[in-house]
Parts: structure tokens; sequence; C-alpha cells
């Protein structure tokens, strides 16, 4: 029996589709029907990827547990102040993860991103990388913050969905030399 490979579609799906389900009903039917719409997608593409891998990733899964609560509570008080809270939250546990973990010794950026990468990295190179995206996180959720609470809800929403990704890969491409520096390189033999 040969083993099961997950088709490339599918992560960039898990990690995408909402977003994009949230910006295009945001754009139809207002910040309401997107918020409902960001439920139903996000619940849809964890049940996809367990359906396709049997298994769901960590970080979808506490992203999608924070898009349940916060969105429920938007829809249910009627109030966007708790989705427009969600990426703060989400940002800010990132944030405390990763510097608590380096806090205690453990650079936790290498089990998320260890498996993902072409090459591997010196334990020094985990530890720098996960302080940065520690701080990054810390730094864009507090920027998430100063935007929903002085900017119109279309701005938000156009922050979120293209000024938060936007910085997250320019930040990712930063990040590029650390790695390249920091590269193991493979023993011969």
């Amino acid at each position: 029996m040969s083993e099961q490979r997950t088709p490339a579609w599918l992560r960039p799906t898990i990690d995408y589709g909402p977003l994009a389900v949230f910006f295009a009903a945001y754009v139809i039917d207002g910040l309401m029907a997107a918020t409902a719409a960001l439920i139903v997608a996000t619940v849809l593409v964890l049940g996809l990827s367990l359906g396709i891998q049997r298994t769901v990733p960590k970080l979808p899964l506490i992203t999608a547990g924070i898009v349940t609560v916060f969105g429920g509570l938007t829809l249910a008080l009627n109030d966007p102040t708790f989705i427009k809270m969600k990426p703060t939250i989400v940002q800010a546990i990132f944030a405390v993860v990763l510097l608590g973990g380096l806090a205690f010794g453990r650079a936790l950026l290498k089990p998320v991103l260890g498996m993902a990468m072409p090459w591997t990295i010196t334990e020094r190179g985990w530890r720098q990388l996960t302080f940065r995206w520690g701080v990054f996180f810390a730094a864009m959720a507090v920027l998430n913050e100063v935007v929903w609470r002085t900017q119109s809800t279309d701005f938000w929403v156009s922050f979120k969905v293209f000024g938060l990704l936007g910085l997250t890969i320019v930040f990712a491409m930063a990040q590029m030399p650390l790695m390249t520096r920091e590269k193991v390189e493979e023993e011969a033999g």
C-alpha cells in the first residue's frame, strides 16, 4: 500500500481560503455576513483537512477556535468589536507562545516550521528566528489594535486581508538571509 501524499493545494486552501471567503462576503454583504462566512469557511477547511489528511494542523485549529468564539460573539451581540479583535488575539497568542518558549529555553518555531523547510538551520538560528517572529507577532497585534480602533471598518477589512498578509510575506522574506547564514551544511558520506 502506498503512502497517501497531501495535495499541494490543501495547505494554501486551509491557510487562505477562509480569508478570501471573508473578503468576498464583506464586499457583497458587509461585516456580519463576512463574519458568518468566515466561521463556516474555517470549519469547512478543517473538515477538508481531516477528510484528506486524517489530521487537522494545530495552528489552524487554534485559529478556528478563536474565529468561532469571537465571530460567534460578533454575530450574537451584533457587535463588530469582537471580530476586529480576533487578529489581535491570534497574533498575541503566537507572540506569547514563541517568546514564552524562548524564556524557557525552547525555540518553538522549530517544530512548527522545521518539517516544512527544505533545509535545516542551527539551534542558534532557530532561537533568533523564533525571537524575530515572536516580536513580529507582538507588533502585528499592536498594529491591528491601532488600525481597528482608529480607522473605518472598510479600511480595517482591507488591512486585515491585504495588509497583515502582505506584511507577513515581506517579513518572512526578510528572514531568508538569517536562514541562509544559519543553514546546516549536509555532511558528505
